[in-house]
């Protein structure tokens, strides 16, 4: 069962941890500095309503008017005086009491026991300024916390987009050290000002680049000394094997002989390419007139179509040898008809057998791996390997598909089959491999 997977940018990721993080603190800061300014301002109206109703409490007691409403609106023995501040009265003790009201403004409650026994007490709400101070308050922490939650936003799109871009050149460079540029340099690509902890990664997969490019030139070196020290034994070989005398066994010397002098000079070849000093010898030809030409000389049972002529700058030899491998596999494994169709700068061959392997269509041509066992079961694979190489010197793209999946059956009369596509470039490479930089009209 295939998982669902969320994919999202660093950038946004850090955006949304710094904007979540600003936001929590943001909150909390908010909710205490709502319930230190609140606790504050209770606690003062209720000092000014205890210092009110001593007031009263001394007016009572020393004026003749024993109705303290007349001037403090204070009340003797008020039955809706909270419980709290009646177990105070009942103990001989004075105290205050903020009665909270659900979405309204809270009330104040002060109140003295007298001598005589009855309890004075003083009950207002909180003062319409308080109330006022507090709505401001927690109109400027809204507005405080909102700024916070966009500005960290903001600051993470900033960080983030910088790694961001970062890791895509990182990546950019890794891909292009991945397609055979191995003088491309990750830490170079990154370069700049800020150094973090992307700049170790990159100059890890440099080292790590350095480290395969020499294994890789190692081998090479070994595959072609090995080879070159084999072509001279094996040339004498083939020399001796002409001298036998007629008959079956000669001949099974002399293909043997003749087999293993290919694969040395097919493996010769391989190491030239990969040593990429290899260099295109140019020249102006009409694309679809020469293929006709090369592929009636070397198998005239192709059948060749010319969509669309085209002149190109390439090599006629290597482009020679190309058609060479991508016909001679699709004779040997694929099946009739084998149909090659030049447009433009495009040229395709296509065979009607059972397609090619899923590794060669998944990884590309490897050398001495021939595939599955029902198309290149023969072979040391070295035939489209050395096709890839030669169209990357030429600076073009040679790519593999099915013209049905792998394993499909394809009777007679249906299509199917194997497809290489070779796609010439528009620029032909100048003498050192790169391609001409095109000048823009004024």
């Amino acid at each position: 069962m295939k998982r669902l997977v969320l994919r999202t940018g660093v950038r946004w990721k850090i955006s949304i941890a710094i904007a979540a993080v600003g936001a929590l603190i943001a909150l909390a800061l908010s909710l205490v500095v709502h319930n230190a300014a609140r606790v504050s301002m209770l606690s003062n109206a209720r000092d000014v309503q205890m210092d009110r109703v001593l007031l009263a409490q001394r007016w009572y007691e020393t004026s003749k008017n024993k109705d303290p409403r007349s001037r403090f609106n204070a009340k003797i023995n008020d039955p809706s005086l909270p419980r709290d501040l009646q177990k105070l009265m009942r103990e001989k003790r004075r105290g205050s009491y903020v009665a909270e009201n659900h979405g309204g403004t809270p009330d104040i409650w002060a109140a003295v026991p007298l001598a005589n026994g009855d309890v004075l007490s003083l009950h207002s709400q909180l003062a319409g300024r308080s109330a006022t101070v507090m709505k401001d308050l927690d109109r400027a922490l809204i507005i405080g916390s909102v700024s916070v939650v966009f500005g960290g936003c903001a600051l993470g799109v900033l960080i983030g987009g910088q790694l961001s871009r970062r890791l895509r050149k990182a990546a950019a460079a890794a891909r292009n050290v991945a397609q055979g540029n191995t003088d491309v340099r990750v830490r170079h690509a990154i370069s700049g000002v800020v150094r973090d902890e992307t700049d170790d990664l990159a100059r890890a997969v440099d080292a790590l680049t350095d480290a395969l490019n020499e294994r890789i030139e190692a081998e090479r070196r070994v595959t072609a000394d090995i080879a070159h020290e084999l072509r001279t034994p094996v040339t004498g070989l083939l020399t001796a094997a002409e001298l036998l005398p007629p008959g079956r066994p000669s001949e099974l010397v002399r293909d043997r002989a003749q087999a293993m002098r290919t694969l040395v000079e097919d493996v010769l070849e391989v190491a030239r390419l990969d040593s990429a000093s290899e260099r295109a010898e140019l020249q102006e030809i009409a694309l679809g007139e020469f293929v006709s030409r090369r592929i009636a000389l070397l198998n005239p049972d192709v059948m060749v179509r010319v969509v669309h002529e085209s002149w190109v700058s390439t090599d006629p030899r290597r482009l020679e040898r190309i058609l060479f491998n991508l016909l001679a596999n699709a004779a040997k494994y694929g099946g009739a008809p084998i149909e090659v169709t030049v447009e433009g700068r495009v040229v395709r061959v296509r065979d009607h057998g059972r397609g090619f392997p899923e590794e060669l269509l998944r990884e590309g041509p490897s050398r001495f791996r021939t595939g599955a066992s029902d198309r290149a079961g023969t072979g040391h694979g070295l035939g489209l390997t050395i096709a890839a190489g030669q169209a990357r010197v030429l600076g073009a793209r040679l790519t593999f598909r099915n013209a049905a999946p792998e394993g499909t059956e394809t009777p007679l009369g249906q299509s199917g089959g194997a497809i290489a596509v070779l796609w010439l470039p528009e620029h032909a490479p100048t003498n050192t491999g790169s391609f001409p930089m095109m000048q823009l009209p004024d």
